[in-house]
């Protein structure tokens, strides 16, 4: 049976390198912003990266406990976690361009977009 599809225990999901690479990536513009603008720079970054990391734990938890039989349940599972993403996304951009008054804006969205590109990337390669 060389050519079925391996067992459930041996498929790896995607969500652990993702959620890792986005770290990684992170990590990385909040040092070359603590270069250029201190701690707020490294602070900006972190909380740019941590926004899409978080949301991409609350859409990987709901499409992981959403069990549905027919594919328009599948579907409607997917719909539901991706608009819980995108409102996460924004209330939490919204909250801390509120409440991080010393935010550095280009390194904030420049850690939240790298964490997007790096999302993408981070699928597309195979285990």
């Amino acid at each position: 049976m060389s050519d079925s599809l391996p067992s459930r225990s041996n498929f790896r999901y995607p969500v652990r390198r993702v959620a890792g690479w986005q770290l990684l990536a992170t990590l990385g513009v909040a040092a070359i912003g603590a270069i250029a603008s201190g701690w707020h720079g490294a602070i900006s970054a972190l909380l740019g990266g941590l926004v899409n990391i978080s949301a991409g734990a609350a859409y990987a938890f709901l499409t992981g406990i959403g069990k549905s039989a027919t594919a328009a349940g599948t579907l409607r599972t997917m719909f539901r976690a991706e608009a819980v993403k995108i409102t996460l996304i924004v209330l939490q951009l919204w909250f801390i361009l509120t409440m991080y008054a010393d935010v550095v804006h280009a390194v904030f969205f420049s850690s939240f977009v790298v964490t997007v590109l790096v999302s993408q990337a981070a699928i597309l390669i195979r285990d």
